[in-house]
């Protein structure tokens, strides 16, 4: 093995590693149907009119990342809808893997298909890791904007993430990043200073008409700096954990998984006019 390829290889792993955003979930729910959510019988509310649909993050799928977030909500009266997405041929479970563009055209069809089956105007979207920066892209150059009311990004890589500083090695190590674009492309694409990443925030990170919601963590692992994740712009409103709740240590599974404080922040980000104060407290409510 060239020298170069023994360290490549650990690199890649981290690489993989650190953009899994459900591994701890049985894999064996992603074959499971849902329970309490994907309901297309489902009429949205008076006090809820906009369906929410879930975005999952890299190595995530439309069950696993959201056996915590789903059902919170959908007790609260949402109808929740989840879709899976960068599918990469021959890989079961684990999806989040293809080109961003193209997932941001599967999520484009798939909130045409909650729209028509629900009858709603607009939908409000929340999504985690890749799938809170993903949808950026639909909005963007997708027409998303007239089909989205409010995108909700737990620990999103809104620009990117250099996994502590190991993405910078990626240069010294020819065939490296052609090697990790190859076996998966939404990896390349996350990586801060991507082409896809650059375009993605060139001439702003938002667009009109669309409120945003940031909620990251002081000690995300994998978006670094965690502050990479924050949006600027209009209609903006970013989030740390740990303002909310100083002993929360979440990190960046934890915070989409199963952090019901991030919970309550995320109904309060869907329904502004309701919300009510996220402390430690929330953890219980």
């Amino acid at each position: 093995m060239l020298p170069w390829r023994r360290v490549l290889g650990p690199l890649v792993a981290l690489l993989l590693t650190g953009a899994l955003a459900t591994v701890p979930a049985a894999t064996a729910q992603a074959a499971a149907p849902s329970a309490g959510w994907n309901d297309y019988s489902c009429t949205p509310s008076a006090a809820h009119p906009r369906p929410v649909v879930l975005v999952h993050g890299t190595f995530g799928n439309s069950v696993d990342n959201w056996l915590g977030l789903a059902p919170y909500l959908t007790q609260r009266g949402y109808c929740v809808f989840s879709l899976d997405y960068g599918q990469l041929p021959g890989v079961p479970f684990f999806h989040g893997l293809g080109p961003i563009d193209r997932s941001a055209e599967q999520l484009d069809a798939f909130v045409d298909k909650v729209l028509a089956a629900t009858g709603a105007r607009e939908v409000d979207v929340v999504g985690h890791s890749q799938g809170g920066m993903m949808p950026r892209y639909y909005l963007k150059f997708l027409g998303g904007a007239a089909e989205v009311n409010a995108l909700v990004g737990l620990a999103p890589d809104n620009h990117g993430t250099t996994l502590s500083g190991l993405t910078k090695l990626l240069p010294y190590f020819p065939g490296a990043e052609d090697l990790i674009g190859s076996a998966a492309p939404a990896l390349a694409d996350q990586i801060a200073g991507s082409p896809f990443l650059t375009r993605l925030n060139a001439g702003g990170d938002t667009v009109p008409g669309v409120a945003y919601t940031v909620i990251a963590t002081r000690y995300d692992q994998v978006v670094t700096p965690y502050r990479s994740a924050f949006l600027d712009g209009p209609g903006v409103r970013n989030v740390l954990l740990q303002d909310l709740c100083p002993v929360d240590l979440s990190e960046h599974l934890a915070i989409g998984l199963f952090d019901r404080i991030a919970f309550h922040e995320v109904a309060n980000a869907l329904d502004p006019a309701r919300a009510r104060p996220t402390t430690c407290a929330s953890a219980f409510s």
